[in-house]
């Protein structure tokens, strides 16, 4: 069993916002497999099938993203998975430019308050994660302002190619190839 988590704050005036790149990450795997998000549980909603032989959940935590790891931790609990085994964080990273893709298998949180709230309540630092990037403000442009702002029509390509890009890289993971192996084939 496998968990992919997307981050990303709930609700519609969110929907479409860099910050919730982990969302639209899911949102396209879930379109691609056939899937819809019609459960909850763990203040989340998901999306559960197969890649390969392996049952995967798809999960997009609605506790916003500052409180994630509320999310996360009750998932890792009663499945009695292993976060550095068995889950993948998906997420935006202002350090990469729009339509780059950095898998790591751990790491701090460099910042983010989505990997800051899951690092702390999971006690760990090592987990899977496929950083997105969505390129820093421009301007005089605040950092949260930054987040919560839509792609421009000029970076939706690039976009959309590192959520396919990302997706090609989970469905390799969920299929059974060791998250290192991914990492050096997808980076």
């Amino acid at each position: 069993m496998k968990l992919i988590f997307g981050l990303g704050n709930p609700g519609d005036k969110y929907r479409s916002t860099k910050h919730n790149i982990g969302f639209i990450t899911l949102d396209e795997i879930a379109f691609q497999m056939g899937l819809a998000f019609n459960k909850s549980q763990f203040q989340s909603v998901y999306a559960e099938g197969r890649m390969g032989s392996e049952k995967v959940f798809l999960i997009k935590p609605q506790t916003f993203m500052n409180l994630s790891g509320q999310s996360v931790r009750p998932w890792l609990d009663y499945y009695d998975l292993d976060e550095g085994s068995d889950m993948v964080v998906v997420h935006d990273d202002l350090d990469l430019a729009v339509g780059r893709v950095r898998l790591r298998d751990q790491g701090g949180h460099g910042g983010h308050n989505g990997l800051r709230s899951i690092i702390k309540e999971t006690g760990s630092k090592k987990f899977n994660r496929i950083k997105i990037g969505i390129g820093r403000p421009k301007g005089k442009m605040s950092v949260v302002s930054h987040v919560l702002s839509k792609f421009p029509q000029e970076d939706h390509q690039a976009m959309m190619e590192a959520v396919t890009h990302s997706y090609k890289a989970l469905q390799a993971w969920g299929e059974g190839m060791p998250f290192q192996e991914v990492m050096s084939k997808f980076n």
